[in-house]
């Protein structure tokens, strides 16, 4: 168990861990909680903070269980452990928090996966083309399925907003939510954790337990926190039943990558897609909004992401001259 010997590599390891489940979390509430946040908000903090900490645990122990001791569903199998953990191994998470906290959809993948693929490009590479199509893929499916029920289902919703909704469509929201929350827990398995050995004993499960919950109440009672911003203005959302079918289709195109390889995948492109996708579709059946408004939301979307993509392959680029510099001095002048 890693916490036998207190080493200044174990304290990076534990620190850059604990922020790194803070801030990836944070950062990715709006793909995963954000419906569920804005079609409950009336709902108490206990509530949300116990469904959301239960799937957790259920989602986690079952990985570690079924798969003997790894908690990353072998999305880490092509990214290896370091010998020795130290203050640049730290610096992406904290980076991560400090982006988050400007409501900046940052690509948590690249900037905290990269900094332990640093010797093997191709790792990141294959990452890169893996979120890429996962957006235009999202993008696609997304605008086929909407086109097809934007009038039948989607006005429906629109119009009747205002009325009181069935229980069962209450009981779907939270049915999808758990769904879609597990699909990511596996698939964003890898950001969070890389710090840890690959094979966990009890007590590491314990640990990575305890702190996921501690930091889900902080998510729960801040409702999502400035990113959730970006869910806020898009179309209807705040209708539990138009909240559930995205749900259910960005959980499904996670389930697909999940099945097509373990390579890790930033699942922000995936979901920025969807939602493109879905504002386009919807703005051509049902002219709900202007055209200019409507672009400007996915285009800004974009922009963000694909800034927080040039910004996190930045940072990594500069850490890793940083270390590589350091050794430098270190072996020739120490």
């Amino acid at each position: 168990m890693f916490l036998e010997q207190i080493t200044l590599s174990n304290i990076y390891m534990i620190v850059g861990f604990l922020i790194s489940m803070y801030s990836c979390v944070s950062n990715d509430v709006i793909q995963t909680l954000g419906t569920y946040l804005t079609t409950s908000k009336k709902m108490p903090t206990w509530i949300i903070w116990a469904f959301t900490s239960a799937v957790l645990v259920i989602t986690i122990t079952t990985g570690w269980i079924v798969n003997h001791g790894d908690m990353s569903f072998g999305r880490l199998e092509r990214i290896p452990f370091p010998e020795t953990f130290t203050l640049i191994h730290v610096l992406p998470p904290i980076i991560l928090l400090f982006l988050t906290k400007y409501g900046i959809p940052v690509s948590t993948t690249f900037l905290i996966l990269s900094i332990f693929s640093a010797n093997d490009v191709s790792v990141i590479g294959m990452i890169l083309s893996k979120s890429i199509i996962g957006y235009f893929l999202a993008l696609v499916v997304s605008i086929i399925i909407y086109t097809i029920i934007a009038r039948p289902v989607e006005r429906y919703f629109y119009y009747t907003q205002k009325k009181k909704i069935s229980k069962w469509w209450v009981a779907a929201k939270w049915l999808s939510t758990a769904f879609l929350w597990s699909q990511w827990l596996m698939q964003d398995a890898a950001n969070l954790f890389v710090y840890l050995p690959r094979k966990a004993s009890f007590g590491e499960l314990l640990f990575v337990l305890i702190g996921f919950v501690g930091f889900l109440w902080i998510v729960a009672y801040r409702r999502g926190g400035e990113v959730q911003k970006i869910i806020k203005m898009k179309t209807n959302v705040q209708d539990p039943r138009s909240a559930t079918i995205i749900d259910l289709i960005y959980a499904f195109l996670l389930l697909y990558f999940i099945q097509l390889n373990n390579v890790p995948m930033s699942t922000t492109w995936v979901f920025i897609g969807l939602l493109a996708g879905r504002e386009i579709a919807l703005y051509h059946r049902l002219r709900f909004e202007s055209p200019k408004k409507m672009y400007k939301h996915i285009l800004k979307d974009l922009t963000k992401v694909t800034f927080g993509l040039v910004v996190s392959i930045a940072v990594v680029m500069v850490l890793i001259k940083f270390e590589l510099v350091k050794d430098f001095f270190m072996s020739h002048f120490m």
